[in-house]
């Protein structure tokens, strides 16, 4: 990975991207697209879409997701405490104890989630499974006229953001998913811009992927794609309590993960492997026996239908504040579509 695109990353990563509050996220990628791209265009939904070769055959939709699960302010009480609802699909125990970040008109307003200290729960406080109706964050406001001054309701909050390296490649963040699938789609477009591609490449940043898949519908509706590649993040089964009879074996550092099953065009997939041997990138190969959970599922059935391959990132503690990946893995995954895309040309049949 080079200096400029890790830079790229780590930006997306310290910004903030709820559903449904993707700009600052979204501006980043504007820019850094406007550097290679022919075209970048942003939708009414959000979507953004950096496109090279517009002019060429076939049309290839690149998609990953950039937004991140996040909180909505739903109620400011009198004494000044913030109560929320989820975006996202989240784990309420992870949360006790994070520091947060309100995400307001005027700046970042910081505040923590938390809970009776363990000194004060009863036993049967201490059996309780917390959720997300019964967590509250704390801005230290004085009561409910201060907290309304500077939060309003449908403000939303995330963790607080921060990218950290680790060992042997690693690097720690909330957000991975599905901000390196973004990250992905866009890397790939920009080593397709360097080449001669005979088809067109559109590489959508999509939004609302975790309240529904939405933003892929719009996008795909709209740039008419023959063929497509859906990045996201998937589970990393290489850690303890995890089954791999279950969810396969899939290894942080072990190469971009491809998926097989009814969501997948299998010439894709073929072609997927192919380029992949050929460029010596190691890739892992799993089964997927439904529809994903992932923004492949509506890609699939947009219009006529649309051939679609899924390269996904493994990921450890997934929808967490310390979500985990390899940088190689990326960095192989961006190389690996790129390489597809320039492959195929106006006589590429992708029929099953």
């Amino acid at each position: 990975m080079l200096e400029p695109q890790r830079q790229f990353l780590k930006q997306l990563l310290e910004a903030p991207s709820p559903s449904g509050y993707e700009r600052p996220v979204q501006d980043l990628i504007r820019r850094y697209a406007g550097e290679f791209a022919d075209e970048v265009r942003t939708d009414w939904h959000g979507n953004v879409t950096a496109i090279v070769n517009p002019a060429g055959t076939p049309r290839i939709m690149l998609a990953g997701h950039c937004d991140q699960i996040g909180l909505l302010v739903k109620h400011i009480d009198d004494r000044g405490f913030l109560w929320i609802h989820a975006i996202g699909g989240w784990d309420p125990q992870v949360l006790i104890g994070q520091s947060v970040q309100v995400w307001t008109r005027s700046g970042p307003v910081p505040g923590v989630i938390a809970r009776k200290p363990i000194h004060l729960q009863s036993a049967d406080d201490r059996k309780l499974v917390p959720e997300i109706k019964n967590l509250w964050v704390d801005i230290a406001a004085t009561d409910g006229e201060d907290a309304r001054s500077v939060v309003a309701i449908g403000d939303p909050i995330t963790v607080t953001l921060g990218f950290r390296e680790l060992r042997n490649g690693m690097a720690a963040a909330p957000g991975m998913d599905n901000k390196v699938g973004a990250w992905t789609v866009i890397s790939a477009a920009e080593r397709v811009s360097r080449q001669h591609p005979h088809a067109a490449v559109f590489a959508v940043s999509t939004v609302q992927e975790e309240i529904g898949l939405r933003g892929v519908q719009t996008s795909a509706f709209q740039i008419e794609p023959t063929l497509g590649i859906v990045v996201d993040v998937t589970h990393a089964t290489d850690c303890p309590t995890i089954d791999e009879n279950q969810f396969g074996r899939v290894k942080i550092g072990g190469g971009p993960v491809l998926y097989r099953g009814p969501n997948v065009n299998p010439v894709v997939f073929d072609q997927l492997v192919e380029r992949a041997g050929e460029a010596g990138i190691s890739v892992q190969i799993n089964g997927l026996a439904t529809a994903a959970s992932n923004d492949a599922a509506q890609l699939q059935l947009t219009r006529g239908g649309v051939a679609t391959g899924l390269v996904c990132i493994p990921n450890r503690y997934m929808h967490s504040p310390v979500e985990i990946v390899s940088l190689s893995d990326l960095d192989q995954a961006a190389e690996l579509i790129a390489r597809f895309c320039l492959a195929i040309d106006a006589t590429s049949d992708f029929t099953p």
